[in-house]
């Protein structure tokens, strides 16, 4: 019988340098606000972890809206993203938004647990707070002033 090891949780966050991390958190406290530098750091690593998990995983992830928006501030440095992917994965991983067909790859909240547990699985730690939605209804991408949107007060 052979059972199935866990790999220890680190901290996505040591996947970049801490002068990127520190520019990637200066431009979401510029374009949110109310965010402070504490949270939009724990963003960031949570945005890397998820892009290590989809790596990892060999099925379509979907970040949650908060993650998204920290992926986006990442992708506006264009030469650092595909330096820090072709570094980490040996290729580039692609922004693809659009609709995934929940009878093929289940609803938002079922697309949002299947992306925690695939960061999990790559070993990667989670923070629940940048994955509200998965204590909710399911839902999408839609920035209507949920509890995690950057909208919301």
């Amino acid at each position: 019988m052979t059972t199935a090891q866990k790999r220890p949780e680190t901290d996505a966050r040591t996947l970049i340098s801490t002068e990127l991390r520190e520019t990637l958190v200066d431009n979401m406290r510029s374009k949110f606000p109310q965010l402070t530098e504490e949270k939009a750091d724990r963003g960031v690593g949570q945005m890397l972890a998820f892009l290590a998990a989809c790596d990892y995983s060999g099925r379509p992830l979907s970040p949650s809206p908060l993650v998204d928006d920290f992926w986006h501030a990442f992708l506006l440095h264009t030469k650092a993203y595909r330096e820090f992917c072709e570094q980490t994965f040996g290729r580039f991983l692609d922004h693809q938004p659009g609709y995934l067909d929940p009878e093929e790859h289940g609803g938002g909240k079922a697309l949002r647990a299947r992306t925690v547990d695939a960061i999990t699985l790559a070993g990667y730690e989670i923070d629940m707070e940048f994955w509200p939605e998965l204590d909710l209804a399911d839902c999408s991408q839609c920035h209507a002033n949920c509890s995690d949107s950057p909208n919301h007060p």
